[in-house]
């Protein structure tokens, strides 16, 4: 199937590692021009050398997307060097983890933090964006939220996950009679470098292997093993699609199905 996504310009956030560089790769497989954007210069530099180095298309910039002026910049910049820019993937959020913590001995401004990167930054970049989409008459828009929001025990990865469907149901609605398709994307837990080191350091404190490990993680997963980063790529690629047109304003899940629960 062709994608239609030859020479479509994309800003990924996050795009330096994970998820984020995963997304990247897809698209430049595709065809797409792709702008890496986040925090530490020299990290997404390298990420996108690796996509050079691959024959890909493929630019780094560096900024904070909790700062309204970083943000005006790098979009600028991906603007200037791109010629436009026709798809934004916000990725750009630490992992939720951790143990479950009781809401009395939550602190305040982590939960500040969370929304300000992953929801401010989210609806930063998009507003840095949407009039070049706007103007243009088309545009996707692919915000990263996640899984914790169908379940209780992360308050703050429920918190701003749901609050991320909440913005993107409202840009979905605003931006669509201009031709600009917003939708969500929820992984799961996903085979990163990161889940793979929690899953060799959890085999390791159990004394068991780490296929076991992943298994156990696994376990309200219907598919019976975590997804792969690419395989997230795909389904996100594809919603970058023109030929997503008819999906807008929803979310997706990617997490392999989620054992005994119904959602609608």
């Amino acid at each position: 199937m062709d994608l239609q996504l030859q020479g479509k310009r994309a800003l990924v956030t996050g795009g330096s590692r994970g998820l984020g560089f995963a997304i990247a790769s897809e698209l430049c497989d595709e065809g797409a021009r792709v702008a890496l954007l986040a925090r530490d210069a020299e990290t997404v530099e390298r990420a996108a050398s690796t996509l050079r180095s691959r024959g890909y298309d493929a630019i780094a910039v560096s900024a904070d997307t909790s700062r309204d002026d970083e943000v005006d910049a790098a979009v600028a910049k991906v603007t200037e060097d791109l010629g436009g820019v026709d798809i934004l993937v916000n990725a750009a959020a630490k992992a939720a983890g951790g143990p479950p913590t009781g809401f009395q001995d939550l602190d305040d401004d982590a939960l500040r933090t969370e929304m300000e990167t992953k929801v401010l930054g989210y609806l930063r970049c998009a507003r840095a964006v949407a009039p070049q989409m706007i103007d243009r008459g088309w545009g996707r828009v692919i915000n990263i939220s996640g899984l914790n929001l169908r379940r209780t025990g992360s308050m703050f990865g429920a918190i701003r996950n749901v609050s991320v469907v909440a913005m993107s149901k409202n840009l979905a609605d605003e931006l669509g009679p201009h031709g600009v398709n917003v939708t969500v994307v929820h992984p799961g837990l996903t085979l990163t470098d990161g889940v793979h080191e929690m899953i060799r350091a959890g085999a390791s404190d159990r004394g068991i292997t780490e296929p076991e490990m992943a298994k156990n993680l696994a376990q309200d997963v219907i598919t019976g093993r975590l997804v792969e980063p690419v395989e997230v790529a795909h389904v996100v690629t594809f919603l970058c699609s023109p030929l997503s047109v008819a999906i807008t304003g929803d979310a997706v899940a990617v997490g392999g199905g989620q054992l005994g629960s119904i959602h609608y």
